[in-house]
Formats: structure tokens, sequence, C-alpha cells
């Protein structure tokens, strides 16, 4: 049975500011995988996160191609109901003295404000939401008074509350102290049983864990490497990844990396 695709990319060039972000680009993502995208800051992570939700359009040629959802004309709006994206952008947008439960089902609108009139189907999808992510302890907490990591993860729960076919997480862990990423990588294993797929882009290594059928490198807006995890995380790899000679570990299902000279 062949595998469909969410994202299909040939030959495709983005430019930004005058600079090319994008380099000739050739990838498939199927809809069945979780994906984690991996390089330095710069490397062109973010832009292709912004190709995939259309905020930024590559260069038209006969030779190139790009669909999403097996679309070459997307229709925005379906784009938005099948993908989610989190970021840390969307932090600064909300109210700090909006519960977490009013926050997740802003998400059923749109909105990242109090919802007046609420149905009990909206409180019934995110007691849903709350159970399935077993964050019921959040609920009634407002959002300025959570540590980061369970900003993170409020965050992520309002992305879920429409079922979206694909979740982005873009670097997920940015900023957050040791205790408050291990819990937001804690939770994001924890979304492999949900339906949703996902999509996560970092330049943190200790990301990837065992949920994530596929990596990806990518550096100077081109790919390097993709492939399975124990093919593709090799010293060589982060090596040329970051340019610094380091050496790569794996323990319990985690990576890490140790520099070994300058």
């Amino acid at each position: 049975m062949v595998n469909k695709l969410w994202f299909e990319a040939k030959n495709i060039n983005c430019f930004k500011g005058g600079f090319r972000v994008i380099k000739d680009l050739n990838l498939k993502i199927a809809n069945s995988e979780n994906v984690i995208l991996i390089g330095p800051n710069g490397s062109g992570k973010s832009s292709l996160i912004e190709v995939i939700n259309r905020n930024i359009y590559p260069v038209v040629t006969n030779q190139s191609k790009l669909k999403i959802f097996n679309e070459e004309l997307i229709n925005l709006w379906e784009l938005r109901k099948r993908i989610s994206t989190v970021n840390n952008d969307i932090k600064n947008r909300i109210n700090p003295n909006i519960k977490v439960f009013d926050l997740i089902l802003s998400g059923l609108y749109g909105k990242y404000c109090y919802i007046p009139n609420k149905s009990e189907r909206d409180h019934y999808q995110v007691d849903n939401i709350l159970k399935n992510m077993n964050i019921f302890n959040l609920s009634k907490k407002y959002f300025s008074y959570l540590s980061d990591g369970e900003k993170q993860i409020s965050l992520i729960a309002r992305a879920l509350i429409k079922k979206p076919e694909i979740l982005i997480l873009d670097e997920p862990t940015a900023n957050l102290d040791y205790r408050s990423k291990f819990l937001v990588i804690d939770k994001i294993n924890e979304l492999s049983k949900l339906n949703s797929k996902i999509f996560c882009v970092t330049h943190d290594i200790s990301m990837i864990t065992n949920i994530f059928d596929r990596v990806i490198m990518m550096k100077d807006g081109e790919i390097i490497a993709d492939g399975y995890q124990n093919e593709v995380i090799n010293s060589e790899n982060l090596n040329r990844l970051y340019g610094i000679d380091v050496e790569v570990t794996k323990n319990n299902s985690f990576w890490s990396i140790k520099r070994l000279s300058k």
C-alpha cells in the first residue's frame, strides 16, 4: 500500500529579504510519520514552516513542485484546519489572566481570548483534550501563573483542540530550564498516542526521542541528511551540521553530544 503524503516539494527555492533561505528542496513527508527536523539557528528550519503554512511562497519554475495534502492550489482555511502550529511568538498574544481551560477552548474559534458563549460540545472537547493529555491539574490555573513548560503544554493542547492531522512544533523547548524542558519532552512523547502526527523543528538534539520515525538535518537552507535515527545521528553528520567537533552518544533512548575540541 502506497503511503499518502501530506507534504511534497521538488526543486523548491524560497527568498526572504533578498536571501535564498530554502535551496533546491526535495522532500516528501508521509501522513503516517512523526518527523523531527534539526539544525542550527539560521539553517532555514523556520522558513520551511513558513512554506508549509503558506506565509512565504517558492519561486515557480517548470522544474519545481509544491503539494500539501496532494494539492498544489491550497485553500488556506482548509489548511488551518488540518495543520496546527505552535511557536514561541504565540505566548505574546495571550491575556495572562485567561485560565487554561478557556485558552484551550479559544482554539476552536481561532482566537486567544475568553469565549463568553460556550456550548456543551465546546466543554466536552476541552475536557477530552485535558483527559487525553492528562493535564486536568492545569485547567483552572491562570496562564500567567504557569511555569514556562506548563505554558508550552497548554499551547500544544490548544493546537490539538481541532484535531489537526499534523501538529507542527517550532522549537518547543527553547528558553526552558531543565525541569520544564523534560516536562515538555515527556508530554510530546505521550502525544504519539493521539491521531495527530508531529513535525517537530528544533536545534536541540535531546528532543529526538523514540516517537520520531525520521530525522532530517538542515543547514544553510539545504537538507544534508535524512533517514532513521540510527542511520542519521552520528558524530560525522553532527560535526557537519553544527560546524564543531563533537561526539554523539545515546543513553536510555536520549541522544546527547559532547564537545571534543575547539
